[in-house]
């Protein structure tokens, strides 16, 4: 049986098979990548799924993977920065669907720039959808899994909520902030008692179609940083983590390495990044003219791009050949950066006496 409901837009959404009963989780970043892999793989553990992003073809598209799992699918049009748009759509999702029970905020956008080439509307846009998006996510997930003490919500980071790189100013300072604010409400909610659980996964670089429409001052077209993963690897971790509860969770071998080094010796992070992580965030393509720009209008409102990007011939993780060949380099990369980690903390401390 199908029935016909509206989003918050008031524009007319199906769900199938109505009077089925399942678990419910809500993601957003739903039309494209780990979003959408994430809801598949949701979909296949079960779950019926609320889908949120702003590009509607994305979205049909995904909530046609979701059906073909068995499970509905409700999709809701939906602008994370906006947090009355994302309260709307929680309630509507609890009113269509039933009670929520897993909440994944995966939404970003970002500009990717140097700070000096960056518009303060761009930086600010970026912030807003990026980590304001998770927070008003988190805030409406708790509003109705508090009364229940019951749920699991899973915000999604990177190694780079840990470690900053050039060009990536926006996207990093977002992340950074969304590890405090997790932080944070965590330790609320285990000063409570509650039963919800907040939890965490930081990405590894992933082939998204976000390389092909993230916003750029670049003349070169931008590129996710080796070694490069596709989609359904972690979106399989979120899942595994929205269902245990697990407080947080690193993915990627060399993912760990790039957190432990910013955790551990920031100094020495700093001067890796400025080495040897401007070039490896760019392909020797020029930027194209017509090239879709998502900052602030969806890039898959009219055709859905899918959950995969243009660099899957070479997202096979760490293991992958082309990132192997570049293991000597890098290897001379974290020698010079240690180097130069040393020589500036002694310049510091020559400096304070």
């Amino acid at each position: 049986m199908d029935r016909v409901f509206y989003s918050v837009d008031n524009r007319p959404t199906r769900i199938r098979g109505f009077m089925q009963q399942s678990k419910v989780a809500l993601i957003t970043g739903a039309s494209a990548g780990v979003g959408r892999a994430t809801a598949v793989a949701l979909a296949e553990h079960g779950f019926d799924v609320a889908l949120l992003a702003r590009g509607e073809a994305g979205l049909r598209a995904a909530a046609a993977e979701v059906e073909a799992k068995g499970q509905r699918a409700l999709v809701i049009p939906t602008d994370v920065a906006d947090y009355n748009a994302v309260d709307r759509a929680a309630s509507m999702t609890e009113e269509q669907l039933g009670p929520i029970e897993v909440w994944i905020n995966d939404a970003m956008t970002t500009s990717f720039s140097p700070v000096a080439d960056t518009e303060p509307e761009d930086f600010r846009r970026a912030i807003e959808v990026t980590f304001l998006g998770q927070v008003w996510g988190t805030m409406a997930a708790l509003e109705r899994m508090r009364p229940r003490d019951r749920g699991n919500i899973v915000n999604v980071g990177s190694a780079l909520a840990f470690i900053g790189i050039p060009l990536q100013a926006a996207y990093c300072s977002a992340k950074f902030a969304c590890r405090g604010f997790f932080e944070s409400t965590r330790a609320e909610l285990i000063h409570d008692g509650s039963h919800v659980r907040l939890s965490m996964v930081h990405l590894p670089a992933v082939n998204t179609p976000q390389f092909d429409w993230c916003h750029t001052t670049m003349d070169r077209h931008p590129q996710p940083v080796p070694p490069i993963y596709q989609p359904e690897w972690p979106a399989k971790y979120i899942v595994e983590v929205a269902l245990d509860g697990r407080r947080s969770r690193i993915v990627g071998s060399w993912n760990k390495v790039l957190v432990a080094a910013g955790q551990v010796a920031p100094g020495f992070g700093n001067q890796y990044a400025a080495l040897g992580a401007w070039d490896s965030q760019l392909t020797d393509q020029p930027i194209a003219r017509d090239r879709p720009d998502n900052l602030r209008s969806p890039a898959d409102n009219i055709s859905d791009a899918g959950a995969r990007g243009i660099f899957g011939h070479e997202a096979h993780g760490f293991l992958d050949p082309s990132f192997l060949k570049t293991l000597p380099k890098t290897g001379r990369t974290l020698m010079a950066a240690a180097i130069a980690a040393i020589k500036d903390r002694r310049a510091g401390t020559a400096a304070d006496q």
